[in-house]
């Protein structure tokens, strides 16, 4: 039984997923970077860096949320970048933000599901993700169809929070993520669920190797993985 955010409904994870988002969609933003102190920020900026010489002109964003990883992705100078979500509340705040921005002609926001992706093979130079793949209902059937849009040679990053392996830094994320991170979670978003189910979608991913296996399965050449802050999330990069 995989982790969901819902225990007591029917729903699939997928539709739970969905759910989950659109309710706290509104503070989603303010959270991320309150819960992480501000580091998600410098984790998406390192991410990213993985394709500098890589110089992707036409870019996907999966699991977009609210187009975060999206705009640091316009560093590399992309023509063009789509970003794809289930969460119609999460794409909502997203689109705001880009035409606050003034960013609505780089970066388009489009529902999307990652297991089913509306483009054609080969399509995309490069396809990104933060924070998304261990939402996926079938990570294997989501990475799989990530690497059939990639175009031959394009590159995959994709950042996801992990397990620390070493004291003292495994038994204090243990603390924040159990105790500290469900409480401010559920004052401020007023869904309980939505941060109960973090850590434990966590703590249930193949981080590390497991997840490079993965990624070997479906195709992923050349694969890497680099932990950043203690392990508390990990780059991990594959080539079509």
């Amino acid at each position: 039984m995989s982790v969901v955010p819902y225990k007591n409904q029917k729903e699939g994870k997928k539709q739970q997923v969905a759910n989950m988002f659109n309710n706290i969609s509104k503070n989603y933003d303010l959270l991320n970077h309150v819960l992480s102190l501000g580091i998600d920020i410098i984790w998406r900026k390192k991410a990213i860096k993985m394709l500098q010489e890589d110089k992707p002109k036409l870019i996907l964003d999966i699991a977009t949320g609210t187009g975060d990883f999206a705009i640091e992705a316009l560093a590399l100078k992309p023509e063009k970048i789509i970003g794809v979500d289930i969460s119609e509340g999460m794409l909502n705040e997203g689109r705001k933000k880009m035409k606050q921005k003034k960013l609505d002609h780089l970066i388009e926001l489009q529902m999307g599901d990652s297991e089913k992706l509306l483009f054609e093979e080969n399509k995309f130079d490069a396809v990104i993700v933060s924070f998304g793949v261990r939402n996926f209902e079938n990570l294997e059937k989501g990475l799989a169809d990530m690497y059939r849009v990639l175009k031959p040679g394009g590159k995959t990053v994709i950042l996801e929070f992990s397990t620390p392996k070493k004291f003292p830094m495994k038994q204090a994320y243990s603390f924040y993520f159990k105790y500290i991170l469900p409480q401010i979670g559920k004052i401020v978003s007023k869904d309980n669920s939505a941060y109960t189910y973090l850590p434990e979608s966590v703590k249930a991913f193949p981080d590390g190797n497991d997840f490079i296996n993965i990624l070997e399965r479906v195709g992923f050449k050349k694969t890497q993985c680099k932990t950043l802050t203690f392990g508390i999330s990990s780059i991990y990069v594959g080539i079509k």
